[in-house]
């Protein structure tokens, strides 16, 4: 995707907004030194990130889990995001406001980024162990969506898993197309979970893999995440609008992404912009790695500019001719590589 374009004053207008950004991110690390110069602040600990308020986070003490607090940010910090590890400091005096200060970014396991409107990536979500893609049997899956995403998981190095919900929805017209469908996965390590929110189908299996580490749902509109988030988290809008109410911040706690504690064990971070995660900028190297059946036989074809379609001495298509590659994983690569070609 080519980057967009501005004239002489959107440019302008983005330099501003930088401008005013840096400003306020100025007054915040100075309110931030203020606290801890005089001594508002309690010890230094570490913590997680489980809002983001673009101004502030939301952080949450490993030692006491009740303890929540927004919290400024010191100078020159990176960036954080929900999902974040960090050292910071409670609010303890009065002349604080009630309000910590982050002082450090702890190193990232992970991280799950999206291009931002002028094509660059931006990170959205940090520390995630699992990216579940779910599916369901309206609005019908395709193949080409499915391995979409499970390229762009794979570049992240987060594992996928692959949820067929509305299992209710399964019928004699659809049943077969749907078994034929999902049936190569499990064969590429690609695990497939069925769940139904109605009758209760693949709950408990779907409960037992989120309770090991931090996870996030991904998937097309109409597919049921809202309706899964909610059956997972019945108590999530009422503790999104008790933050809003403790903090007093009104219409400023809009979130780009939240972290919540499931019940059974394990985190969910959850936000609409996090659930439309899709296939970001990377070159044909880095898409011919997303297919992992295809890794063995990268790198081995006569041409080192070999397109895998008609050049003789493809090693991609020699495997492919084996069996050791699908036809129907291989049009996938092929159709992705062309809408690459197209977006750049």
């Amino acid at each position: 995707m080519a980057k967009r374009k501005l004239n002489r004053r959107q440019q302008w207008r983005v330099d501003k907004i930088q401008q005013e950004r840096e400003a306020r991110a100025r007054k915040r690390a100075h309110g931030a030194e203020e606290s801890l110069e005089q001594g508002d602040l309690g010890p230094e600990q570490t913590g997680l990130v489980i809002a983001n308020y673009g101004t502030q986070v939301l952080v949450e003490s490993d030692r006491d889990p009740a303890l929540r607090q927004r919290c400024h940010l010191r100078a020159n910090i990176d960036t954080l995001v929900t999902g974040d590890r960090v050292a910071w400091s409670p609010a303890t005096g009065e002349g604080s406001g009630g309000t910590g200060v982050v002082g450090a970014r702890l190193e990232r396991h992970s991280e799950l980024q999206r291009p931002d409107r002028y094509g660059d990536l931006k990170t959205v979500a940090a520390n995630i162990d699992r990216i579940v893609i779910v599916i369901a049997p309206y609005p019908e899956p395709f193949a080409n969506a499915i391995d979409r995403y499970l390229v762009a998981a794979e570049t992240t190095g987060i594992h996928p898993l692959l949820l067929l919900n509305k299992t209710d929805l399964i019928d004699d017209r659809n049943r077969a197309a749907l078994d034929d469908l999902l049936t190569p996965y499990p064969e590429l390590g690609y695990p497939v979970l069925r769940l139904s929110t109605k009758t209760g189908e693949g709950l408990p299996q779907l409960l037992e893999t989120l309770a090991q580490g931090t996870s996030v749902f991904v998937g097309q509109s109409g597919v049921g995440k809202s309706s899964l988030v909610n059956a997972l988290l019945p108590s999530a809008g009422a503790r999104t609008g008790a933050l809003s109410e403790a903090t007093q911040k009104g219409t400023h706690t809009t979130t780009a992404a939240e972290l919540f504690h499931l019940p059974s064990g394990g985190d969910l971070i959850d936000s609409p912009g996090i659930r439309e995660f899709g296939l970001w900028h990377m070159d044909e190297q880095a898409l011919l790695e997303g297919f992992v059946e295809f890794r063995p036989f990268i790198g081995h074809c006569r041409f080192r500019d070999c397109r895998h379609q008609n050049e003789p001495g493809c090693a991609i298509k020699e495997a492919l001719a084996k069996g050791d590659i699908s036809e129907r994983r291989m049009n996938s690569f092929l159709h992705l590589r062309n809408s690459i070609d197209l977006e750049g």
